[in-house]
């Protein structure tokens, strides 16, 4: 008998009305938006109010992502479930999912199997409007700028120089590049621009690191949109478009409230990707699982280079958050494809394989423990095929680093299946204490924080900085910006900016091909090798087998 999809699952969930989880989570009534019966939003006042000591934070993250699946959202959800089985208090905080990857290649982000936040079709497919939002918001910005270009240009921006583009919640390659104001003298002025996809918007990592509808304004307010013919930046307050676009988002600044198929908490609110922002949810979300949980079960997008390395040295550094413990998540089916083998060879054991393949998992596990002092513990998402002399191997190699490893079969069996998982983070917040520590200070020059990125947490040797980004770190550090921490933009395949290199290279060079400010969310962009700010659909998209039937029930999701 075939096993139920994560669909099916999720739509045999029997829900607790959200009232009923918002009051087991001790959110009073008077905090509740509801969106229908199984969503809500919850009010800011909420964390000034609510006078209790914050819980522990857990991050989880995992090794660089391959084909074969690694199950980090699956595991950060099964945990949460896990520790509520061996009767602790989690309440989890985790991203929304884009509609680009729901109906491209990656799927929704809703966890799978028995370890999954519902309802999982709504949280896929728009849920509170939150990412809607951020896409009016951005694009209400960018109208502005060629509608002040069109009736005189007072502020004598440059077209050629509009830095801002607009965005759209979809993976749509044929908006990349584009001209517009093409037409007569009343269509606006013609000149390149551009769309990346919502997820990437500076306006969404604005919303998720801001912490009050006040700091919201303020970050909007410092967002530069281009530069005048003399050079001088141009920002979202000289245009006057900040109140504006805050008034579109202060519905979605307030987190989103649901529950995992065991009826635990959770925070699913923000969206910004790992591999081109900062690829963490909100920390309004972040603060109030940590002031309402003993543990506030948190998650970082892609690999631990990419997500983790975002969290720790951007989110943590802003929001004044220390984890407790870092779970990384693993699979030997991976582990092995980083040792060279196919996607179609896996499902026998190959020690070779995976002795060649497990350096990738201990670089992460040292760059946690070693580069950011924190305890830590490898989640083994188990697959029936795992052999227990693979397990061993991996339980042997870590152990040597002084981490535990611990068998996840949250997947097939929801929060019982991390119950030990749950144990083992439970210890590491009891019983050893985080030396937390960023990868880098605020005050080195921005060319010393990519170069400690890339030698510390990526494995390379140095960076080189093509003549274009040169100038434009430049510019910036003339600005006043060279304070800011660095969001890196990279593949998520590999540790280097080659997708095709997996495993754990060693020696190489990162290149530096563009660099740019996001001064609203307070970091800046540096993208490498090929990476682009908007995904393009696959030959075969998911879309092609997502339906809904006379009764409004989808199928296809996944």
């Amino acid at each position: 008998m075939a096993h139920p999809t994560d669909i099916e699952i999720a739509q045999a969930c029997e829900m607790k009305p959200i009232t009923e989880i918002a009051r087991a989570a001790g959110i009073d009534e008077k905090y509740i938006e509801l969106y229908g019966r199984y969503k809500a939003k919850v009010d800011l006042s909420l964390l000034a109010d609510l006078q209790r000591p914050d819980g522990k934070l857990v991050l989880v993250t995992a090794i660089t992502p391959t084909p074969a699946g690694e199950g980090k959202t699956t595991t950060t959800i099964g945990l949460a479930d896990g520790l509520t089985r061996i009767g602790k208090r989690p309440v989890v905080a985790i991203r929304e999912p884009s509609l680009g990857p729901v109906f491209g290649i990656k799927g929704g982000a809703a966890g799978g199997g028995y370890a999954q936040v519902v309802p999982m079709e709504d949280i896929n497919l728009h849920f509170t409007g939150d990412i809607h939002a951020v896409g009016a918001a951005n694009n209400l910005l960018a109208a502005m700028i060629d509608n002040h270009i069109h009736q005189g240009n007072s502020l004598g921006i440059d077209p050629r120089q509009v830095t801002w583009r607009r965005c759209v919640d979809m993976n749509d390659r044929q908006l990349r590049k584009i001209v517009g104001g093409l037409g007569g003298r009343t269509d606006g002025v013609p000149r390149e621009d551009g769309y990346d996809i919502t997820v990437a918007s500076e306006v969404m990592a604005v919303l998720c690191l801001a912490d009050s509808i006040s700091d919201l304004k303020r970050r909007l307010a410092r967002i530069v949109v281009g530069y005048t013919y003399g050079g001088k930046p141009v920002t979202c307050a000289d245009l006057k478009a900040a109140g504006a676009m805050a008034a579109l988002l202060r519905e979605a600044l307030k987190p989103n409230l649901v529950q995992t198929l065991e009826g635990t908490p959770a925070f699913v609110h923000g969206g910004p990707f790992a591999n081109i922002a900062h690829g963490c949810n909100s920390v309004v979300a972040t603060k109030m699982a940590l002031r309402l949980g003993e543990y506030a079960v948190t998650e970082a997008g892609f690999g631990a280079d990419l997500g983790a390395e975002k969290f720790l040295d951007i989110k943590c550094r802003m929001a004044g958050l220390v984890p407790s413990a870092v779970v990384i998540v693993a699979t030997i089916r991976a582990l092995k494809m980083h040792g060279g083998l196919p996607k179609n060879e896996l499902d026998h054991e190959d020690i070779g394989a995976l002795e060649r393949g497990i350096p990738n998992l201990l670089r992460h596990v040292s760059n946690i423990k070693n580069v950011y002092g924190l305890p830590c513990v490898v989640a083994l998402n188990r697959f029936p095929m795992d052999t227990e002399a693979e397990i061993e191997f991996i339980i042997n190699k870590c152990r040597s680093l002084g981490v535990n490893t611990v068998l996840s079969t949250v997947w097939a069996e929801g929060g019982r299946g991390g119950e030990e998982l749950a144990r083992e983070v439970v210890r590491l917040c009891e019983c050893e204490k985080p030396n937390f520590r960023f990868a880098y200070p605020d005050d080195c020059p921005i060319e010393e924080k990519l170069l400690a990125v890339v030698t510390k947490v990526y494995g390379g040797k140095s960076v080189n900085i093509l003549p274009a980004a040169k100038k434009q770190i430049e510019q910036l550090s003339s600005l006043g910006f060279s304070k800011y921490p660095v969001c890196i933009a990279k593949t998520q395949y590999s540790f280097t900016d080659n997708p095709a290199i997996p495993g754990a290279p060693e020696g190489f060079e990162i290149t530096v091909r563009n660099v740019r400010i996001s001064a609203g969310a307070g970091f800046i962009v540096v993208l490498t090798g090929d990476i682009m700010t908007m995904p393009g659909l696959p030959k075969s998209p998911a879309a092609e087998r997502i339906d809904v039937d006379e009764n409004g029930v989808i199928s296809g999701l996944f």
